[in-house]
Order: C-alpha cells, then structure tokens, then sequence
C-alpha cells in the first residue's frame, strides 16, 4: 500500500460500455486536482456540470460533478466524483489528465481503507463493503447491510466495554491489595465473568451460519441408482444439468448447479446411484458421493418407487448426514402414504411442496431469523481466542494472571473491530475489495 498522503482515484461503476462512468477521487490533493480539470469546485455535495479540459485546455468530456470535503466524505478526506460519459476514450482521457494532475490510479480496497484509518467506519463494516458489492442473493445483501450498519460491531464493543469494566476493577485489586475492597466486589467480577464467557460460546456456537449464508450452503442429492436423482437436480435448477438415462450408472462423478433459495445461495449436487458396484469407474464415483454427502449441510435422500431401494440408499448414507427423504416417482404409485414427501421429478407432481421444504431448510441453516451472526473466519478466530483468554482468567491462581488473560481478551476483540491489528491483518482484509472500494 503506497502512501496515504497521495491523492488516488479509480473507475466506481462497472467495467464495459455504459451510459455513465463514475470515477472516484479522494486524497490532500483532491480539490486542486478537480481545479485543474473542472475550473472551479462546485457547491458540496450538490451536482454541477462542468467541461473537464486536460492540461492543454482540450475538452475531455462535460460532466456532472460532486465535491465533498473531509471529513464529510466516504473516506473522511477530500474528494469527488465524476460522472461521465461511459465510453472507454473518455475514462481513459480523464484518467490520464488526473495522472498528469498529480493523482494515481487507487489499489484494490484502498477507499475503504481508507475510510477505516480515518474513523469513518471500523473493521467489521469495512469488510460488510466487501460483502455487499460481493451479495448475489436478497438474503447476502441483508446480513452485509445489517454488519454495515453495525449489527456485528455493537455486539463486540459492548463486550470489549464489559471487558474493559472487568479488567479496571482488576488492576484495582492488584494495585491497592491493602484496601480491602468488599467481597461483593470480587464476587460480581466473578459473576461478570460467567456471563460474559457464556454469551461468547454461545455466540460461536451458531453452526457457522453466517459463513454459509456468505459462501453458499451445499445441497448433495443422493439414493440409489435409477431413483430420479438426475431429473430431480434438472427440475430444481429449472434447466438440464444432468444426463438422463434408465441406465443405471449413469452418473459417475458429481455435478453441481448454483440456485437460489428463498434468497439463499445453494449449490445443488447430483450424486452417482449408491449401491455395491464392481466397475471400477462406478465406484470410485460412489465413493466421491458418499464424501460429498457426508461434507453437505443437507442430504436429499431420494428414494424411487420400489421399496428395496429405500433400504440400500439408508444403509450406504453417512450416518451423520442431515436428511430430507423424498419419495419419487409419485406418478407410478397409485396409494401413497400421507407422511411421505412425495414428488414425482418427471411430471413436476410435488414439486412446490419440495421447493418450500429446501426453502424452510436453506433459512434455518443461514440462521436468516437469528441474531447477527459470524461471517468471517477472522471474527471466528479472534472470538475463539477471546473466550481461550476469558476461561483462562476464571481459573487464575492469582490478580496478576487473571488481569493479563483479561488483557489479553480485550487485545483480541479489538483486533475484530480494527481497534488494534497488524498491518498484514489490514493488508489481508483490504485486498481482496475491487478497485475503486
């Protein structure tokens, strides 16, 4: 990351043809770099155009421009935006007279960065940025909005001042031992303690949820063969994924398919029929679907008509796997049991029913409903060493320990928040964003 006294830009609208292109400007210099292209800064935040001339006076483009000074900005610095028109010539003839003007081009997340090292939001909302540019589904977009505005961060700070709280009647009792501060004192420190260590572990406690719902849930559908599994994944993902054959064995290795559930994302496997093979291409395919199904958030066990299929899929599933059993071939079964999921993939009997079923499933796993959850393995791997910390002051032997392991909880919640870090933890979270973040 090069210097933060620089004045950086970059392209914030999609890449491509475009009606408009919206470029970015933000640094110490962004005001007399607008000057030089723009002639005079227009009223803050209030859109003017202007003609934008490079450093000839050639006219570049005519523009709507936005001017914000700091600290009422994205990035609490000076900046602006240009509104173009999109075609490539003119991005690339703006962007090379903002060079020529003395600014350069922005690196990846370098914005918001930006905007965190200057306090205009903390780690956590830094990286809900991230997640929303990157939602692909309603749901995505929801948990990114509630971390952005500060879901996540309250939570965290609410324990690091708890904490903090912990840790000042702490030195307290380390530093004045001849006081003799009352029992209650110790007593409710102790209590606070419990308590604090409690809401932690159960917070991690959550399955992963907000990680899946961020990554994906994947669905892997699995039976024996001949049972419809290839038709199923064709008739959920609404377009041809798999081949379709009453050969048995078609399916050799696993395919998958990206949907959307209830705003959730899914991807659906199609599995090879399980069953005692002896070719050995065959099972080397059971073998990668029964690994698969094992690693699933949810198994679709789709059993076919015949009733000796039911028993030899139920056998050759991992034990563990979460399960929804459905019943195909609804068309070929006259008297079906009423606590039976039945479907039948091939005429879309039954199919609504499923699709609510795998919706209802998808929400609970991402826990849509719960409270704001984890989304990052970072906040999974500070927390996790926070409570370390937090079990360890409970059973210190003695004030000196116990106040460092309390410290050192404290260090590791800030670390979630920004509060403290490494340079490599930043480099870490702020390269992944696209240019102009």
């Amino acid at each position: 990351m090069r210097g933060e006294a620089d004045t950086i830009f970059a392209v914030a609208s999609g890449a491509g043809r475009a009606a408009v292109a919206v470029l970015r400007l933000s640094g110490p210099h962004a005001g007399a770099v607008l000057d030089a292209l723009a002639g005079r800064r227009p009223v803050p935040r209030l859109a003017a155009l202007r003609p934008l001339r490079d450093a000839e006076g050639g006219v570049l483009d005519r523009a709507l421009v936005l001017w914000f000074p700091a600290p009422a900005s994205y990035t609490g610095e000076d900046s602006a935006e240009l509104h173009l028109h999109g075609g490539r010539a003119v991005v690339q003839g703006v962007a090379a007279a903002l060079v020529a003007a003395g600014a350069r081009p922005a690196e990846p997340g370098e914005f918001t960065r930006r905007a965190f090292l200057n306090g205009r939001m903390d780690l956590l909302a830094a990286e809900a940025v991230a997640d929303l540019v990157e939602a692909e589904t309603e749901a995505q977009r929801k948990q990114a909005l509630a971390q952005l505005g500060g879901a996540l961060g309250d939570i965290y700070r609410g324990w690091a001042a708890r904490l903090t709280r912990m840790l000042a009647w702490q030195e307290a009792l380390i530093d004045f031992p001849d006081e003799d501060l009352p029992d209650s004192v110790v007593a409710e420190g102790a209590r606070d303690l419990a308590r604090l260590t409690a809401e932690i572990a159960a917070h991690l406690d959550d399955g992963h949820r907000g990680e899946k719902l961020r990554d994906g849930l994947v669905f892997a559908i699995a039976g024996p063969p001949n049972a419809g599994k290839s038709t199923l994944i064709n008739a959920l993902a609404e377009r041809d994924v798999a081949i379709v054959s009453p050969l048995a064995g078609t399916t050799r290795d696993v395919l998958e398919v990206r949907v959307v559930l209830g705003g959730v994302p899914v991807t659906l496997l199609d599995t090879a029929g399980l069953r005692e093979a002896s070719d050995p291409i065959e099972q080397e395919g059971v073998r990668r679907a029964r690994a698969r199904a094992a690693m699933a958030d949810l198994v679709i066990e789709v059993r076919g008509a015949a009733a000796d299929e039911a028993g030899s899929a139920e056998a050759a599933l991992p034990g563990s796997a979460r399960r929804l059993v459905v019943q195909n071939k609804a068309d070929l079964v006259e008297n079906r049991p009423a606590d039976v999921l039945w479907v039948s993939a091939l005429t879309g009997d039954g199919l609504p029913a499923l699709r609510q079923r795998l919706v209802d499933a998808a929400h609970e796993l991402a826990g849509l409903a719960g409270p704001p959850a984890l989304t990052r393995a970072r906040h999974r791997a500070a927390l996790t060493a926070a409570l370390a910390r937090l079990q360890q002051a409970a059973q210190a032997a003695l004030p000196e320990l116990r106040g460092e392991d309390l410290r050192a909880a404290l260090y590791e919640m800030g670390r979630m928040t920004g509060q403290v870090g490494a340079e490599a933890v930043l480099d870490a979270v702020f390269g992944q964003f696209c240019i102009g973040k």
